[in-house]
């Protein structure tokens, strides 16, 4: 299969783009349910398109160490792996299928600088993922405050957390606001990427980790989703 892409980007070579075909061709084929999207045009823009968006982040584009919560089927881990060679990435994912799934592309497409975690990211922050990354990224699995929790523990102060989102949501971006302190993480930036991104609606929150980890973090797995700082 030729590669599929109809968005050239400068952030990507010729061989960096062979590399994520690869990862789609796996995809388009895979029967596991990791991803709605598979068809190689579609998922060029709606995966490979939005993920690159996050390296308008300086934050992001320098980061030595990448930790990406909720890869599901390794999006935008993988993509942000090829296209930083000097980075080390790690995929971390609680789903095993969604995980097999992501150590395949990785070897098929010979990506070396990347690898996948199968475990909750409570329980990756409480062992060796404590205050070990730069940056971290999560694209659409839960509300702002949700993920600056889980981020908060992973990241060295200073550090940043890159999410991914739709449409502007005022009372989550001020339940973000109210958890901040409590997080160690201050709200930042904001910035509109669409519509050639995923999504038509799609905005980049830029979280930075403001001070050391609370010590009653990370909570439980679970917690930060089921009982999120700031509400109310």
């Amino acid at each position: 299969m030729q590669d599929a892409s109809p968005l050239p980007d400068r952030r990507l070579d010729d061989a960096q783009r062979a590399t994520i075909t690869l990862v789609l061709e796996l995809l388009e084929t895979e029967r596991a349910s990791v991803s709605s999207v598979t068809e190689p045009g579609r998922a060029w823009r709606v995966h490979v398109a939005d993920s690159l968006t996050g390296l308008e982040f300086e934050q992001l584009a320098t980061a030595p160490r990448i930790a990406d919560i909720g890869s599901g089927a390794g999006f935008p881990g993988l993509v942000l792996a090829v296209a930083l060679p000097d980075a080390r990435v790690d995929l971390i994912e609680s789903v095993g299928r969604k995980c097999d799934f992501i150590r395949r592309a990785i070897d098929a497409a010979g990506i070396a600088n990347t690898r996948v975690i199968n475990a909750r990211s409570e329980d990756l922050a409480a062992d060796e993922g404590r205050e070990a990354y730069a940056a971290v990224t999560a694209r659409a699995v839960g509300r702002l405050s949700t993920l600056a929790e889980l981020a908060s523990p992973l990241l060295e102060d200073g550090g940043a957390l890159v999410a991914w989102k739709g449409k502007q949501d005022p009372d989550e971006e001020a339940q973000l606001e109210r958890a901040g302190e409590a997080l160690a993480m201050r709200p930042e930036e904001i910035r509109h990427v669409g519509p050639y991104a995923g999504s038509e609606h799609r905005h980049l929150h830029l979280i930075r980790k403001s001070g050391p980890t609370p010590t009653d973090l990370p909570r439980r797995p679970g917690m930060a989703k089921k009982r999120p700082r700031g509400d109310g």
